[in-house]
């Protein structure tokens, strides 16, 4: 045998002995706007990174606090976040003025708003046709305010003698309770466990969530922007698999959730926040259109109502259509997303 192919042979063996070198999959990096400072439901998205959900479908996702779905819907709408959860109906009259900044909901999570009145016992309020008459409170531009006049046409309220207090918005829950107002408007579970954190018994508190009594819209859900989202189609796919993967760890282990926002933010409190999202999951998340159709599932004759009441309340005279602030391209499988 030659001394070359001695040679060759040689390091053809030498090869076979080396160690597998598995080089790590890229990890595309996410900015990610939550609606408010940490609550229960934002426990979908912690549980998927310290899970591995989001490695396992190659995403490296920063998630920070917002500061009420205006701030998140901003944020995403200026490129500052690449993705957003907020409450969605804001979106149309941003669409309607910055068109080339459109913003598109690629994730419905809440299937019904969370929007509603609430009031203590007492108050001479006891079904939502009462505040007629009363005190309403509300930060100026809270959505919930802003779609006050559409619940109360399908609710038969008599608007004309409704008055409102404005306040920021870690005022509202305390002017309620020392009768400042007589009912706020808010999202449910936001306004109730702030109630029950200022020591009132949960049993002196009524609401009426619109969804339930009439106005049946899409409430928070995912969101991006639309020119970000034709660069980044499989980037969404995948943040939209791993937010469903989240929110089904979340379903099955509510208490890992909490532990898991619990160590982003020391003063997280577990039980609290633990209530508050099964108040989200049963109002909210779990209706009877996810249990038919999947989480996610898209309705669009609802989503055009959504466009068509804030386009109302809001006053804009060139509402975007449904379709252009809608899809459901990029949810997973019907059998991926079942209950």
């Amino acid at each position: 045998m030659t001394l070359a192919r001695r040679t060759i042979l040689a390091a053809g063996a030498a090869g076979l002995a080396l160690p597998t070198i598995r080089t790590a999959q890229a990890q595309t990096a996410i900015r990610f706007s939550l609606d408010w400072a940490l609550q229960g439901n934002h426990g979908m998205w912690s549980l998927a990174e310290d899970r591995g959900i989001y490695r396992q479908n190659q995403l490296a996702v920063r998630m920070d606090r917002g500061f009420g779905s205006g701030d998140a819907l901003i944020k995403v709408g200026s490129g500052a976040y690449d993705l957003g959860f907020a409450d969605f109906s804001g979106a149309v009259k941003f669409n309607a003025e910055n068109p080339q900044n459109r913003l598109v909901m690629i994730y419905p999570v809440f299937d019904r708003t969370a929007a509603a009145i609430v009031t203590l016992r007492g108050r001479g309020i006891e079904k939502p046709q009462d505040v007629a008459g009363k005190t309403l409170g509300a930060p100026e531009g809270e959505g919930s305010r802003l779609l006050f006049p559409a619940f109360a046409r399908v609710a038969g309220i008599n608007t004309g003698s409704v008055r409102w207090t404005s306040m920021a918005a870690n005022l509202r829950d305390t002017m309620l309770r020392t009768g400042q107002v007589d009912a706020v408007t808010g999202f449910l579970f936001t306004v109730h466990f702030n109630l029950v954190g200022l020591g009132i018994p949960e049993e002196q508190i009524l609401s009426w969530p619109y969804a339930e009594h009439g106005l049946d819209l899409y409430g928070s859900g995912v969101f991006c922007r639309a020119d970000w989202l034709e660069r980044n189609q499989e980037t969404a796919s995948r943040f939209v698999k791993s937010s469903v993967e989240g929110l089904k760890l979340l379903l099955a282990d509510v208490p890992g959730g909490m532990a898991s926002l619990k160590r982003r933010e020391p003063l997280f409190d577990e039980a609290l926040e633990a209530r508050r999202f099964a108040m989200t999951r049963d109002r909210s998340i779990i209706t009877p259109n996810t249990r038919a159709n999947g989480l996610g599932y898209l309705d669009m004759a609802r989503a055009q109502q959504l466009v068509t009441v804030n386009a109302e309340a809001l006053g804009v005279a060139n509402p975007p259509s449904a379709e252009s602030m809608f899809t459901d391209r990029y949810l997973p499988p019907a059998s991926e997303r079942r209950l």
